[in-house]
């Protein structure tokens, strides 16, 4: 049976070949740094969103990988830089770029891989293409940034998290789709319709994620109420935040802020929001998003790749890690 991730899968072969020869084209003071992250494994999903995409508008041929490789150097480029300023120890099961090869030369190589991939784009000698991964790194960044700045503080709202998440998460699975689309030479209106596919279905992949943060780190392999520990306000915080008491919340409003969580109280923090289901009812919110993104998919060609994309939303939908 050709579920989601059997095509996942059977795709990653593909375009891990694809990113080995980007990575050989890499300088080579820059290779080494780059392939401890690009090739430490990953899901490829952004990768086989841009294919489904392409080949969902009668798009075909091997010149298809090169052109999925794109959003991935772009997502490897993200996690150089984001784990440089997370401060985070690992990445894909490995000790992070920065703290084996220095954070300068880190956030270097992130740079040069944003580089690589606008280099890329540029080959195809298609301008629309040019912008939509343009236009997909300015909102990743936007996102981030504004994630860094409210960054400690309970203070905003739901509809913030989600404009923080569309961003950092939304806008590059929305290239995703919409480089495929272009390529593929869709309609205006196709080509609107697989974005906001994207975007919706990134903005619940983020969802998703958030409430995964609280799970159990031998289930998850990240760990647990990591978030906390960063000031990153999500909504499993919310809720649990708006359950405690007056006197409750002020001690986990100053602990939020300076980021002084022990990790006995991440993980009291946790069961409390797992037992109160508040990661579950975070998921129900991703839901909102991938119901979206399903009415995105009515207004686009039935062929085995719409399937495809359909079986995707159940993949973001049920993700235990």
């Amino acid at each position: 049976m050709v579920t989601f991730v059997s095509v996942l899968k059977y795709e990653q072969i593909k375009v891990n070949k694809a990113l080995e020869q980007e990575l050989a084209s890499m300088p080579a003071p820059l290779r080494d740094i780059v392939g401890h992250v690009l090739m430490a494994g990953g899901k490829r999903l952004r990768p086989l969103l841009t294919l489904l995409s392409a080949r969902l508008f009668g798009a075909e041929g091997p010149q298809l990988y090169e052109l999925a490789v794109i959003p991935e150097m772009i997502h490897v480029a993200t996690l150089l830089h984001d784990d440089v300023l997370d401060g985070a120890e690992s990445r894909r099961g490995r000790k992070s770029a920065h703290l084996i090869y220095g954070t300068a030369p880190a956030i270097l190589a992130g740079d040069a891989l944003l580089a690589a991939a606008s280099h890329k784009t540029a080959s195809f000698n298609i301008p629309s293409l040019l912008t939509c991964v343009s236009e997909a790194v300015l909102m990743t960044a936007a996102g981030e940034a504004h994630e860094i700045a409210l960054q400690g503080s309970l203070s905003h709202s739901l509809k913030e998290y989600i404009d923080i998440v569309a961003g950092k998460t939304g806008w590059l699975l929305k290239g995703s789709c919409r480089l495929g689309a272009l390529y593929a030479g869709a309609s205006e209106e196709e080509v609107e319709a697989i974005s906001d596919y994207g975007l919706n279905l990134g903005i619940a992949f983020q969802i998703v994620d958030d409430a995964l943060d609280f799970a159990d780190e031998s289930v998850t392999g990240k760990p647990t109420a990591g978030d906390i520990m960063e000031g990153k306000y999500t909504p499993p915080i919310m809720k649990y935040v708006d359950f405690l008491s007056s006197g409750e919340r002020e001690v986990f409003r100053e602990k939020f802020k300076s980021g002084t969580f022990t990790p006995e109280d991440r993980m009291r923090i946790a069961a409390d929001i797992r037992r109160l289901c508040f990661d579950a009812e975070a998921r129900a919110m991703a839901d909102q998003y991938l119901d979206k993104a399903q009415a995105c998919l009515d207004k686009l060609p039935r062929r085995f790749e719409q399937k495809v994309f359909r079986e995707a939303l159940d993949f973001v939908r049920n993700r235990k890690s």
